[in-house]
């Protein structure tokens, strides 16, 4: 029996967290306004691997993680702490979860933006056993105060109890059991150094390869009952943006496409109905995907133009633009981010079926009229 079905739950993830943009922007997406029924929740968690031999993908990382659980159950003791960073979607949590199945233990989830505290971490920490395993989500946003104690925690496993106020106050030393702590992160580089240092292993998961979300989209389509060909489960595969939790949910409405208006088997042509319908296209990019892109090229010539400028020209947040539309833009070479503002390339013009202006090496060039500052 996995972590998650023995009830060893605390806090409040359900999945790797996502910024409060993120969380904001996807509520509002065609693609994902289903997924708030706690049905559909509960086969998302249906769908994660139990176990690291079913994870696919991510060899390195596996591998390295394969071998740390094994050393540790070997001396039979709890393993070193560890922190996973990556971008979300990735598959943070389920590896938290799997290190906890794979040594046994019960597992206790928060976040970091839950620990506004020091005493809400002290109360988490007095609350574990020996050899649990403590995933906390995000965990570069924890406060100060709450980052300070873990220190102590993670390396003496002691928690320092301030009782009382000014001169008068004492200091309690409260011993805590051996633990393993589990950070995840979508932003390695804000963690304190400290704290980094303190993780005896790190892994960083990257992107998935178009083929091993292919094989994701397979066996997820095995655990749903689904019929899929196999050319059917590539173009899933290849709208995905290199993540599984994507592929799982564009599945999952290819489904219910194939359900409502066909035979139930999800082919090559009816997957490609049910993504443009969604409104994902063949590069994996959505609606405010491709807004930015449309924003730029036609009203500002490919820029260069600021963040805020950009969001108000799509009708969403700075922030949403700046951690959900622009990171995968980026990536796939349609926008570049300049001391100047965001610029769109050559391909982003392409992309959008437009002619590609003389002097857009970026866009409208480096001596494009400057809508705004960043």
């Amino acid at each position: 029996m996995s972590a998650m079905d023995d009830g060893h739950y605390s806090g409040v993830t359900e999945g790797d967290a996502l910024s409060a943009a993120e969380e904001a922007y996807l509520e509002r997406r065609t693609v994902t306004a289903a997924e708030a029924e706690g049905d559909e929740r509960a086969v998302e968690a249906a769908l994660r691997p139990r176990t690291l031999d079913e994870v696919v993908g991510q060899e390195r990382v596996r591998e390295q993680l394969s071998l740390v659980l094994e050393a540790a159950r070997g001396r039979g003791r709890a393993p070193d702490h560890v922190l996973l960073s990556g971008p979300p979607g990735l598959g943070k949590t389920t590896l938290a979860m799997i290190i906890a199945a794979e040594m046994s233990t019960p597992l206790r989830l928060t976040s970091g933006p839950a620990i506004t505290h020091a005493g809400d971490l002290a109360a988490i920490l007095s609350g574990l056993q020996e050899g649990d395993v403590l995933f906390v989500d995000e965990i570069h946003r924890m406060s100060r105060p709450a980052e300070e104690m873990l220190y102590v925690a993670m390396e003496d496993f002691r928690v320092d109890v301030v009782i009382g106020k000014g001169p008068g106050a004492t200091a309690i030393p409260l011993e805590i059991p051996a633990f393993t702590l589990v950070g995840a992160t979508t932003r390695a580089g804000l963690l304190p150094g400290p704290l980094r240092d303190r993780f005896g292993f790190t892994g960083h998961l990257e992107f998935y390869a178009t083929a091993d979300l292919e094989r994701i989209v397979r066996r997820s389509a095995r655990l749903l009952e689904v019929t899929l060909t196999d050319d059917g489960g590539a173009e899933i595969a290849s709208r995905s943006r290199g993540t599984p939790r994507i592929a799982n949910r564009l599945l999952r409405r290819v489904r219910d496409y194939a359900q409502v208006r066909a035979d139930g088997v999800v082919t090559l042509p009816l997957a490609r109905a049910a993504l443009d319908l969604y409104e994902v296209d063949e590069s994996g990019l959505d609606r405010l995907d491709r807004a930015v892109l449309d924003a730029l090229c036609r009203r500002f010539g490919g820029g260069p133009v600021g963040a805020s400028t950009l969001a108000v020209a799509v009708g969403e947040e700075r922030e949403t633009v700046e951690e959900v539309a622009e990171p995968f833009l980026v990536r796939s070479g349609l926008l570049a981010r300049t001391p100047r503002g965001r610029v769109a390339t050559a391909a982003a013009w392409t992309h959008l079926g437009l002619p590609v202006p003389a002097d857009a090496a970026f866009g409208g060039g480096v001596d494009a009229p400057l809508f705004e500052e960043d």
